[in-house]
């Protein structure tokens, strides 16, 4: 069943795989690095002009270590998580001086550099290099729950038991587990997706263990926090203030921008902590 059902969802997505930069052939390995920094936890829409900006200002790892971490901040603009920026700026630094301006391709390699996961260092060698991984993000992991264990969700967390069924599926071939890696997490990302999974065209509907037990339903793990009114989003509104500005912004006028006045003296420090910003005589900067 795990060959039948890796050539299926490897066919169809030869044939309707999303046209995305850095799926092209000129997509180099620090554009395809940048990307997955960029897709963590953000839509493929919102990546795409960033995305298409940092390609043409930093094409190789060196372009952005010549340029101040608060630059890489600026630059990264609304995309969010804007810790992911200075992690890729910390990481274009070691890849210029100690990788000659250029992405490892050994997977344990990568895992040893800043910011690298184990997702991201397979990503990596996969779609990059078209290697053999493991490559398991929340899309691949809900179309394996469905497909192969008959679950409509998979846990909150990623198990060893679940890693290792994912591990299984992948083929021997180098090409053709680069293929399912891409090809698994585009399935869930425009078919089995969650909330409205589309059984009737999905490549794989008749070895989806779950569509043969009746799509049974179970509770949806635990969403993440919401945006509203959150720390994530005061951090932004802060940040997004100082990259717009030309000049250094008064502790007032920041503190205009947000209605609850211990959350944003609580932010702010933290992103100073952090070292985002910095306090100059005349007002805040992005460090």
């Amino acid at each position: 069943m795990a060959a039948s059902l890796v050539n299926s969802t490897n066919r169809w997505f030869r044939h309707n795989a999303r046209p995305l930069p850095w799926r092209e052939d000129t997509a180099s390995a620090w554009h395809v690095l940048m990307s997955e920094f960029m897709l963590q936890q953000t839509p493929v829409a919102r990546v795409l002009p960033v995305y298409e900006r940092w390609v043409k200002r930093f094409p190789v790892p060196s372009a952005l270590a010549s340029v101040p971490v608060s630059e890489a901040v600026r630059e990264w603009g609304r995309l969010g998580y804007p810790r992911r920026a200075q992690r890729l700026h910390a990481l274009s630094v070691i890849l210029d001086r100690d990788f000659e301006d250029e992405v490892p391709d050994d997977e344990q390699v990568l895992r040893g550099l800043p910011g690298i996961g184990e997702y991201t260092a397979a990503a990596i060698v996969a779609f990059a290099y078209g290697k053999r991984s493991v490559v398991v993000d929340t899309n691949v992991r809900r179309v394996i729950a469905r497909a192969v264990a008959g679950r409509q969700w998979p846990e909150q967390n990623l198990s060893r038991a679940e890693y290792e069924l994912a591990a299984s599926l992948v083929p021997a071939s180098a090409l053709a587990a680069a293929t399912w890696a891409a090809a698994s997490m585009e399935l869930g990302a425009t078919i089995c997706t969650a909330a409205k999974p589309q059984c009737e065209v999905c490549p794989v509907s008749s070895q989806c263990e779950w569509l043969n037990l009746g799509q049974p339903q179970s509770p949806r793990p635990q969403r993440t926090q919401a945006w509203h009114g959150t720390d994530r989003q005061c951090r932004g509104v802060i940040l997004q203030a100082l990259r717009e500005s030309t000049r250094p912004v008064p502790n007032a006028e920041l503190r205009a921008l947000w209605p609850e006045e211990e959350q944003f003296k609580r932010c702010l420090l933290a992103l100073r902590s952090e070292n985002f910003v910095v306090r100059t005589k005349t007002g805040w900067i992005l460090k």
